[in-house]
């Protein structure tokens, strides 16, 4: 039990290191795609809207990617508190 606590603590350690990598790119993507759309609706040329419809794709899957990771965080989160509960059963007198 205790070296999969240890396991799923260093696993715990590395995702929330990606979220917050995420977080960062997921902000500067939705950006882009933001000042992109605006750039679109004042140029109205088909070349604006492609790469505002790109931008917007790469902002769409980078906020898939970081809700994968969230969801990847809460589960291992409930694993280490049934394996803490098991630890504190197993180590009463």
């Amino acid at each position: 039990v205790e070296r999969r606590l240890s396991e799923v603590g260093a696993r715990l350690k590395q995702l929330r290191e990606e979220l917050a990598v995420s977080d960062e790119q997921l902000a500067h993507l939705a950006e882009t795609a933001e000042d992109l759309r605006l750039r679109a609706l004042l140029s109205e040329t088909p070349l604006a809207d492609k790469e505002h419809h790109d931008a917007q794709r790469h902002a769409d899957a980078m906020e898939r990617h970081r809700a994968g990771v969230q969801a990847d965080i809460t589960k291992l989160e409930e694993a280490q508190d049934e394996l803490l509960d098991r630890l504190l059963v197993e180590t009463k007198p």
